[in-house]
């Protein structure tokens, strides 16, 4: 019969081999996760509600990268705290590509200054790439008295808090958009939140506020239809399908020069490997008539570059907007 200390010695020696064993199987293994990439379905987050830009935007691109990768790619809305519940459960789940999100200009470059807690950081997501940028336009229903940018500031200044402009909630590039014009500009708004673009909108079509910020792709029906006056555009040259509108840039105000952009990201750790194939597979998507032209035709900027561009370009966006909201004195409680 074996003595007690000498099966424990032997047990703990067996015990060691299978560790030494499966420290020398992990990275073959982790090697095989790799190349084997995508072995199942890819779940994209999208940290807002159903139906929107963001929305949309990611089931379109969605469908072509399914078709390029040859598995299902999943879209899971989580929308709640301005796209801030979304990011956080990217940043919990596992590091191994199969859980991604569209990540935006408010949980990834706004959020963290204007919110006093927050469950991740941004700067620890990988990028993978940017899909696009689309800039705003200053809309004022058509009974209204502003004809130019000059009048709205005329007023402001003559009447301060007399103006009212709308937003889709605050943080968001509507109300920042807002906050950037009103400083450039040394006025002061009244900002009425509403519960989304949707809403904002109505809201401005009925006559009940002012102004508002509005993606431009949105704005354009109601402007062709004569229901809304548009004023300047925050892109940095006039847009193709407003020739006639100017950019603050050019009415004297380059401070306001503002998209509202969104790409993909992942969680930290994620592999280089897996992250390249994701970016392969979005170029692809990006390229396709479907997904350029229905991105183009919204008067927005295709996106691209590398996954280390679309990093470099988060950075700059939070710097400046961390700026702002230290001079303005944003906070959302």
């Amino acid at each position: 019969m074996q003595t007690p200390s000498l099966l424990s010695k032997r047990m703990l020696l067996g015990a060691g081999a299978l560790v030494l064993a499966g420290v020398g199987l992990s990275p073959a293994r982790a090697q095989d996760a790799t190349t084997d990439y995508p072995a199942k379905a890819i779940t994209i987050i999208v940290p807002f509600a159903a139906g929107g830009n963001t929305d949309v935007k990611t089931r379109l691109v969605a469908q072509q990268v399914s078709t390029l990768l040859g598995k299902p790619v999943i879209v899971d809305n989580k929308p709640g705290a301005s796209g801030n519940i979304g990011i956080d459960l990217l940043n919990k789940a596992a590091p191994d590509g199969y859980t991604i999100a569209m990540g935006s200009f408010g949980p990834l470059a706004v959020n963290p200054w204007v919110y006093p807690k927050m469950n991740f950081d941004p700067k620890t997501l990988v990028p993978i790439i940017l899909l696009e940028k689309s800039p705003l336009v200053l809309v004022t229903p058509i009974a209204k008295p502003y004809k130019t940018v000059a009048d709205v500031v005329g007023t402001a200044k003559g009447k301060p808090g007399s103006l009212n402009i709308a937003n889709a909630g605050p943080g968001g590039a509507h109300h920042m958009s807002a906050e950037l014009f009103e400083s450039a500009a040394g006025i002061d708004m009244v900002a009425v939140p509403y519960k989304g673009g949707g809403p904002a909108s109505n809201a401005l079509l009925a006559g009940e506020v002012d102004l508002m910020f509005e993606q431009t792709g949105a704005a354009l029906p109601s402007i062709q239809a004569g229901k809304i006056r548009p004023l300047a555009v925050t892109s940095t040259k006039r847009l193709p399908a407003l020739p006639d509108v100017p950019s603050f840039a050019e009415l004297g105000l380059p401070q306001v020069t503002v998209s509202n952009w969104m790409g993909y990201v992942a969680p930290k750790g994620t592999p280089p490997a897996i992250v390249a194939k994701l970016h392969a597979a979005f170029v692809k998507a990006m390229a396709a008539p479907e997904v350029k032209d229905r991105i183009l035709a919204q008067s927005n900027e295709l996106g691209g570059g590398s996954p280390t561009d679309f990093g470099s370009f988060i950075n700059a966006e939070s710097a400046k907007w961390s700026k702002l909201v230290k001079e303005r004195g944003i906070k959302i409680e």
